[in-house]
């Protein structure tokens, strides 16, 4: 299918990401209906700017050509697709779904084959940057799909997204997130580590800082982490110690095959599960150095 602003977008999941993406659609001029949570403010908002509440997702699906799911994760994403209201039973033939979340590739596989199955073409599609670049329509996006079916979406991306990355087939960007996502995490918690470690043997935060930021390791992700920490704001990476702890169970089960073989990976979600046992789940990446 040829996208266009008389393509009907719907789009599920409006969390940190999700309000931003909606918002930046309807300034693109696509019809939008939107299905959202618990919290009512991000709806309230875009019905405000003209999307469609559907409140139910098989009317919403009956309604849209483009399906967007801006969810947690695999189980979310499995939970939309199954069920007597489910994207599944109530697809049509010509439709395509993008999934925007950070997913687990083997959930993915069998989501995918179910929905060639029934004529829905899937897309992998998770996205990079921060909330205020959801808001800003400049996020990033690595894309999992044909050459012909990118083309197709590519509108329906561009109206919220700076930088479109075409990784491969169907599935291959969803597997590239979850090693970048490995390489963000891992470095968090290495700065954040060292940053304790600061603490431990009595030198100072800010020279651990300043020797860092003038060497190769300076960059945005310092600057949103050690530098922010430093100011006495631990919200400077808006990325939960929960979801990241998900993300990096999914890299290691894509990597290791499910094996508990010995990796960085695998002492890194030990690391995520112990802040998340500590009460810190919800809190952002860079509560890590608060951890014991």
């Amino acid at each position: 299918m040829q996208t266009s602003h008389a393509t009907k977008v719907g789009l599920i999941g409006l969390g940190l990401m999700g309000h931003g993406i909606g918002r930046n659609l309807l300034k693109r001029g696509f019809p939008l209906s939107i299905l959202g949570n618990v919290n009512r403010t991000p709806v309230d908002s875009l019905v405000s700017l003209g999307a469609t509440d559907a409140q139910r997702l098989s009317l919403l699906v009956k309604e849209v050509d483009v399906i967007v799911l801006c969810v947690t994760g695999s189980p979310q994403v499995e939970s939309l697709m199954h069920g007597a209201q489910g994207i599944l039973a109530h697809a049509r033939r010509g439709q395509i779904v993008i999934d925007c979340s950070t997913s687990d590739p083997r959930s993915s596989a069998v989501l995918n084959e179910a929905l060639l199955r029934v004529g829905v073409t899937f897309v992998d599609a998770p996205l990079g940057r921060t909330p205020e670049d959801a808001e800003a329509g400049t996020l990033n996006t690595m894309v999992g799909a044909t050459p012909e079916v990118l083309e197709a979406i590519r509108p329906v991306l561009e109206a919220f997204c700076e930088n479109i990355i075409h990784v491969g087939e169907v599935l291959s960007a969803q597997k590239i997130k979850l090693i970048n996502n490995f390489v963000v995490v891992g470095t968090v918690a290495l700065i954040t580590e060292a940053l304790r470690t600061c603490d431990r043997v009595g030198v100072e935060r800010r020279s651990l800082h300043d020797v860092i930021s003038k060497g190769p390791l300076k960059s945005s992700l310092l600057r949103m982490t050690a530098e922010e920490i430093l100011k006495g704001n631990l919200d400077g990476l808006k990325f939960s110690i929960r979801n990241a702890q998900k993300d990096i169970s999914y890299f290691t089960n894509m990597a290791q095959g499910g094996s508990a073989a010995s990796s960085l990976s695998a002492d890194l979600v030990r690391v995520l599960t112990e802040a998340v046992s500590q009460g810190l789940g919800e809190s952002f990446l860079s509560r890590l150095v608060d951890a014991n």
